[in-house]
């Protein structure tokens, strides 16, 4: 628990996507932990019921809505019910994303493919902020982290789309970082390496051959936890973080050191 550093989240309210399992339930949870609001943002209403009922388990407060961050009509209303529910918004974590499905060489890969995850992984990010800035323009800043990856900053065999996407997000947020760093607004990404998710669940096909595989390339010898992941989440968006402005976070366990 970071002790509400400098009293950043007292009466704060935080919007997360993604927030039905993994980095995004563990963020939202954190959050929760700290005193602050959370709605949690996902397209499975089931994981996301389960998410507010851990954070109100723990006495936090919460909401769950139910959100596909490829439609801006979906994203609209969500952050509508976030105002009507607690009446501001003050951080954002744009996390929901997808794994590749199919990898392949550049030349062979699906074009439909290339659509899903960009559509999720890279548009959803910008229609997000998109309409998340205006709210939290309106309490005189806040926060916003996005979620990139280590494939955000090196480049990853097979996975042309993936790739580009995670290379996208980090773009999308120095050029949002800058546009709105005067107003009070900081906005950084993390870059998670491969941490122990339902997403890397399916990535390593569940078994144990493929986890090997996977904390093979870490040099810490392991994969990363998504609690290590929202305890930078809730950081970046503290008092104690304010003059971070547009830097893309690795935590990854050495997996991208050159």
């Amino acid at each position: 628990m970071l002790s509400n550093l400098n009293g950043s989240f007292t009466g704060k309210v935080a919007f997360v996507t993604g927030a039905a399992s993994g980095i995004g339930r563990e963020t939202a949870l954190a959050f929760a932990r700290e005193g602050v609001k959370v709605v949690a943002a996902d397209i499975s209403e089931q994981g996301n019921q389960e998410t507010v009922h851990l954070i109100e388990n723990q006495g936090g407060q919460a909401i769950a809505v139910k959100c596909d961050v490829t439609r801006s009509e979906d994203i609209r209303a969500a952050l509508g019910k976030t105002i009507e529910a607690f009446g501001r918004l003050d951080f954002a974590f744009n996390n929901a994303g997808i794994e590749p499905r199919n990898p392949a060489p550049t030349a062979e890969y699906e074009e439909e493919e290339w659509n899903r995850i960009i559509d999720i992984n890279l548009r959803g990010v910008f229609l997000c902020m998109k309409h998340e800035i205006p709210l939290i323009l309106e309490q005189g800043g806040g926060a916003i982290v996005n979620t990139s990856s280590g494939a955000g900053i090196i480049g990853i065999k097979g996975s042309p789309a993936y790739t580009a996407a995670k290379h996208g997000v980090i773009g999308l947020t120095k050029a949002a970082a800058l546009d709105y760093a005067a107003q009070n607004i900081h906005i950084n990404a993390v870059c998670p390496g491969y941490i122990d998710t339902p997403m890397m669940g399916r990535f390593t096909g569940g078994t144990d051959e493929g986890r090997s595989q996977v904390i093979a390339e870490e040099p810490i010898g392991r994969m990363g936890k998504p609690e290590e992941i929202a305890a930078a989440v809730v950081w970046l968006c503290s008092d104690a973080a304010a003059f971070m402005v547009g830097h893309a976070m690795v935590i990854d366990g050495g997996q991208t050191v050159q």
